[in-house]
């Protein structure tokens, strides 16, 4: 059963005369990772920081852990950890001495501070350099220790800004294969920021779309992909053991045919309005071609997010999930 733990509800600010954030409605569940995405100046920072307490909503209501973030913000960071794109440490200090000074300054007694922060060094693979300063450590060791962090306090949410910046991409996957086990097996929720739209893509249960401080659409990335490109043309890739003249002129007599592009030797990048593999791998194999694989092309975050900021987000799509906007 899904329990709301972050409920926003005509979510507004306003900076003199830019509206940062405008009426925004959202629901995110306990468990769930959950993608912010869009360009800078979209909303999605003054939005987390609204989530935080940190910072006043003009209209509307802030409800995290079951705390209004405007009248108990002291609480409610009680219940968020927070890592955001630029994290800093005290660079004299060992990376176990930073997490256990957080652990303290969360009033965490030092012996369970000292087995919490040993625990989370090993989790976030800091075992080895647990006792190296912070100031020598590497970007990317930093990210996973200011992971550690945040989980130090036992937070029930997350808030993650760009936590992959500058961090080579097998500490990349590390990174994201703990950010769901996190989630998955520890039951925390996630609310990641990020322009990396293959990493979101990899472990975001749901994403929204932000644009003028506007959430234009979220859900699940096959959802929201269903519904935009629903009218729109079909892709097939069809490969083949050779591509003759012959061939492409009878594909190109095919009914709902668009377009169709050769790619390489052996690659036919066929567009329709409809779906046409049957016919499409009949004419292949009837004249007298090997076909080696034909693939109608899944759409992914990548295209939906420029489907969307391609027209500065004028593009319209109807929610069917009833825990957002509508």
């Amino acid at each position: 059963m899904k329990e709301p733990i972050i409920e926003l509800s005509n979510l507004s600010k306003q900076y003199d005369h830019v509206c940062a954030v405008n009426g925004l409605n959202l629901t995110i569940d306990r468990g769930e990772v959950f993608g912010l995405l869009g360009p800078n100046g979209a909303g999605k920072s003054t939005t987390i920081l609204m989530m935080l307490g940190l910072t006043e909503p003009t209209e509307g209501t802030v409800n995290v852990c079951g705390y209004n973030s405007t009248r108990e913000p002291l609480l409610v960071k009680q219940k968020v950890g927070y890592l955001p794109d630029n994290i800093g440490f005290y660079d004299e200090r060992t990376g176990l001495e930073n997490i256990i000074y957080t652990a303290l300054l969360n009033k965490i007694p030092r012996k369970i501070a000292n087995e919490r922060a040993n625990l989370l060094l090993k989790q976030v693979g800091l075992e080895e350099a647990k006792d190296k300063k912070a100031g020598k450590y590497s970007r990317g060791m930093k990210q996973r220790l200011g992971l550690a962090d945040v989980l130090i306090k036992n937070p029930e949410v997350i808030i993650l800004d760009e936590p992959t910046l500058g961090i080579d991409p097998e500490g990349v996957q590390e990174l994201l294969q703990l950010i769901q086990v996190l989630s998955k097996e520890h039951n925390i929720t996630v609310l990641l920021s990020s322009h990396h739209l293959h990493q979101v893509q990899q472990i975001c249960d749901r994403v929204g779309l932000f644009v003028n401080g506007t959430l234009l659409a979220h859900g699940r990335i096959e959802e929201l992909a269903s519904e935009l490109f629903s009218n729109a043309m079909i892709t097939i890739e069809a490969k083949v053991s050779a591509i003759s003249d012959p061939l492409l002129n009878e594909i190109q007599s095919l009914e709902h045919i668009i377009d169709v592009e050769v790619i390489g030797q052996q690659l036919l990048v066929v567009n329709s309005t409809s779906d046409i593999t049957s016919s499409l791998a009949e004419i292949i194999i009837h004249s007298g071609t090997k076909l080696y694989g034909l693939s109608i092309k899944e759409h992914g975050l990548d295209d939906i997010y420029h489907q969307y900021f391609k027209g500065g987000g004028k593009h319209e799509i109807s929610n069917t999930d009833s825990r957002g906007i509508r």
